[in-house]
This record gives structure tokens, sequence and C-alpha cells, in this order.
């Protein structure tokens, strides 16, 4: 990428950063909802500033090495169109910071938010939740927000990727919850332990097929195991759902994310009394299932 001479200052080079974003049509989604705030995230990161903070330095003269670091970056994002994540090795779920790379999908869930508050009103007691099971834990983000959630749970992290599930260690070893995450190599339920878990949640794979060939560029470079969901999008939800009953306590929930998918799985379950649980984005994308609803409505 060819960058003018004369851009010496942090503003100077955030200006042309977003012009660049915004002319080369980059699709955000992983963090950043626009060019402003991913070129901002971009360049304070990569100058070891603040990320809070860009208005003190923005009359700063970068070093000639500053320059090339910051060029490179550019390059990677807007020529390979390498989502910021993957440049910066972090991604974030409010309050909760992550490591991620190209073996994982970059953390982004409605259930995280749901969490916030421990799944309130629809789990009135936090601490009655004494197991717990991430089904397709990538990261191991969401099995984090369970364990922060709900202190007295021991929680599975089930994930099919043994690349996903080294991500997944590394994050459960920054928050020093080696004690109470287990990470689990299976596909869905088949290799997990013969136990009965209070709560399973799962952000599995839901991109239909159609939108799989549509994805952006910057979503070719996620794990398509982890996106990929078939015609429907419904092929490891049915699996769930088939398999869930026999993994949950007589009380227990299920918390799955479908994403835009909510007409499908209507469409798929005609009989499964789906309870669509509002988030602060989204008023229909994760469903909320008792056992006894789940063995009723198949």
């Amino acid at each position: 990428m060819n960058v003018p001479p004369e851009l010496d200052t942090l503003r100077d080079w955030l200006r042309f950063a977003v012009s660049r974003f915004t002319h080369a049509g980059l699709a955000f989604g992983h963090g950043c909802a626009n060019a402003y705030d991913e070129a901002a995230y971009l360049l304070l990161h990569a100058l070891h500033l603040p990320p809070e903070r860009i208005e003190p330095f923005l009359d700063a003269k970068l070093t000639h090495a500053e320059k090339g670091d910051l060029a490179e970056l550019l390059t990677q994002r807007i020529e390979e169109r390498v989502p910021a994540a993957y440049l910066t090795h972090e991604a974030w779920l409010g309050d909760f910071h992550f490591y991620v790379d190209e073996r994982v999908i970059i953390p982004r869930s409605f259930i995280a938010e749901l969490l916030r508050d421990a799944f309130a009103p629809h789990i009135v007691d936090p601490a009655s939740i004494r197991s717990a099971l991430d089904l397709c834990t990538g990261s191991g983000c969401l099995a984090v927000l369970l364990a922060h959630a709900f202190s007295e749970a021991d929680i599975d992290a089930a994930d099919i990727s043994s690349d996903a599930l080294a991500v997944a260690q590394r994050n459960v070893s920054d928050y020093g919850l080696a004690d109470r995450i287990n990470l689990v190599r299976s596909d869905l339920f088949d290799n997990l332990p013969e136990k009965s878990y209070d709560l399973i949640i799962s952000n599995p794979p839901y991109v239909t097929s159609v939108a799989m060939e549509d994805l952006p560029r910057e979503y070719r470079h996620e794990p398509a195991l982890a996106l990929a969901g078939g015609d429907d999008g419904m092929d490891a939800v049915r699996t769930i759902l088939r398999d869930a009953p026999r993994f949950l306590e007589p009380e227990g929930l299920l918390v799955v994310e479908v994403g835009n998918n909510r007409l499908a799985a209507e469409a798929a379950f005609e009989r499964m009394p789906f309870l669509w649980l509002a988030t602060p984005s989204a008023e229909d994308s994760v469903f909320l299932l008792k056992r006894e609803e789940i063995v009723q409505g198949r």
C-alpha cells in the first residue's frame, strides 16, 4: 500500500486510515462498528497507547519505525481484509478481554450480554447452578463468563477443534480458572462424560449455506467449521435439541444462540415452545428451553 510521505502525526494517520477503510468498503462487525472506531483502535494498539484516549496524542509526531509498523498493519487490514482482532490478537466481550487468532472465530455473542445478569429472571439464584456446559466453546470466552456469572459452578467447555481448545486453554489460564473449567474435545455431545448439567449454553455454527457463500472477505479468515450450519443453519441445533435432555438435570435449562435464524428454528421445530430472550443488541437471537419443554416438543 502506498503511504503518502507527508503523514507525520497520529491525526494524519487517523484521517488517512479512516479514508482508506471507507474507500475500500471494509466489513466491520468483529468488535468495532465503523471505520473511525476501528482505525482509532488499530492505531492506538500498534503504538502501545491507552485504547480509550486518542485525543491527547493526536498531534504527536510518529517515528520512522512507527510509521512502518502502521503501514504494514493498514496494508493487512485493507488489502488482505484481515479482521482487526486477528491483527491485534485480542477481542472483548464487555469488560472481558480474550486472546484470539485464526484458529477460532472472533468472540461476538448475544449470550454474553445475557450472562452479565446471570440469565435473570430465568435463573433466580445464581448459586443454584452447580454444573454448566458451554457447547462449541471456541476461544473459551463464554465458559469464562459462565464461571464469573455462576461462582459455584463447575464448568465443562467442549469443542470439536483441538486448535480452538488450545486457544481456550490460554484464555482459561489467563483468568486463573483451570480448576473450574474443564476443556473437552467433543463433536457436540459425542465425547462428553455421562453427567447432567443445571445449565447448558451453546453458540453453535448457524450460518446458512447461502449466507456462507456471501460472507465478506473478513469473515472468510475465520474457521468455516465454526460458522457453517447447513442449508437452513440448523444442523447443529437439531443435534443439540435431540441430545440435550440426556445431559440436563430435571430442572435444567438450555440456552442456544441462532443469530438471525429465528424463523428457521421455528420452522424446523414447530412444536418447540421457544422462549426468545431479548438482549441490548437483539430481540430474538437466543432461545431458552427447560428440559421438560424439549422432551415434550420433540
